[in-house]
């Protein structure tokens, strides 16, 4: 399901742009800046984490991300914010420079897992030696 309207680009301002996506994606999860994992424990624990039902793990710009997926309970249908008045200063802070309308956000990412088999093969391939336990 794409979140993309046909616009024009030159009508598009970093104001407008929230008025043209249809799926209101920045708002359907939220992301956790986590521990950048080095040893194969910790590695583990991620696999573990992202074994949850609605969880994806992301490197961008050097860091690491856990995304749990689960929309706001005040996104009104059609996109809109039902709080916007009043909603919390993340929000207001939120930047749209780089957003899923632009570009999806898996494809924004240096490295981007959702699902374990995904993380376990990179675990394998980063860890020639993963299937030997204890660590």
């Amino acid at each position: 399901m794409s979140a993309r309207k046909t616009i024009p680009v030159e009508s598009m301002t970093a104001e407008t742009k929230c008025g043209y996506c249809t799926n209101s994606i920045c708002c359907t999860y939220i992301s956790q800046e986590i521990d950048t994992p080095r040893a194969k424990v910790d590695f583990d624990f991620l696999l573990w984490q992202i074994s949850h039902r609605d969880i994806k793990i992301y490197k961008d710009e050097g860091s690491w991300y856990l995304m749990a997926e689960n929309a706001c309970n005040h996104l009104q249908p059609g996109g809109r914010c039902g709080i916007y008045a009043d909603r919390p200063q993340i929000c207001r802070d939120y930047s749209n420079d780089f957003c899923e309308f632009d570009e999806s956000a898996e494809n924004g990412f240096e490295l981007y897992f959702e699902g374990y088999q995904e993380l376990l093969a990179y675990c394998k391939k980063r860890f020639k030696r993963w299937g030997q336990r204890p660590y």
